[in-house]
């Protein structure tokens, strides 16, 4: 078999393609979420919480060339300034995202698990005949203990 032949009937298995529709369709199911996190919910968290921006909450370890005396006002500003910082607001939403995500598959999984159907529990296998070696040895126990 060719290595050209080999290849075709490795991308053409059920699973390969089945991966690739997954990653395709995880992807454009990550932006969304990421929409969702940075759009839709952390503005009213953010408003709940006193008008903080969870994208521009940074901490700055080490200011870039000609800090700000009052700090940089926002991530892209420090970004820009080549200041070293933790953003710490962007850890926060791809958490959320990742909870959004996790929770999705999770829903997903059980919803796949639940429409295969339970599986059909095995009848339990009656214990088989002994040997005769085993039976003999039986009869010899019996007897000493006699």
């Amino acid at each position: 078999m060719s290595i050209k032949q080999e290849f075709k009937d490795f991308i053409m298995r059920g699973n390969v393609i089945d991966l690739a529709v997954g990653m395709v369709v995880g992807t454009a199911f990550s932006g969304i979420v990421k929409s969702l996190v940075d759009d839709v919910i952390m503005p009213p968290i953010g408003l709940i919480l006193g008008g903080v921006d969870f994208s521009n909450r940074f901490l700055t370890l080490k200011s870039g060339a000609n800090p700000p005396e009052a700090g940089y006002e926002t991530l892209a500003a420090a970004k820009a300034a080549g200041a070293v910082t933790l953003n710490v607001g962007v850890f926060i939403n791809a958490l959320v995202s990742f909870m959004i995500v996790a929770s999705a598959i999770f829903v997903v999984v059980k919803l796949i698990n639940k429409l295969k159907g339970a599986p059909a529990a095995a009848e339990p296998e009656a214990p088989a005949e002994p040997s005769e070696e085993v039976l003999l040895l039986r009869e010899i126990r019996d007897s000493l203990k006699k």
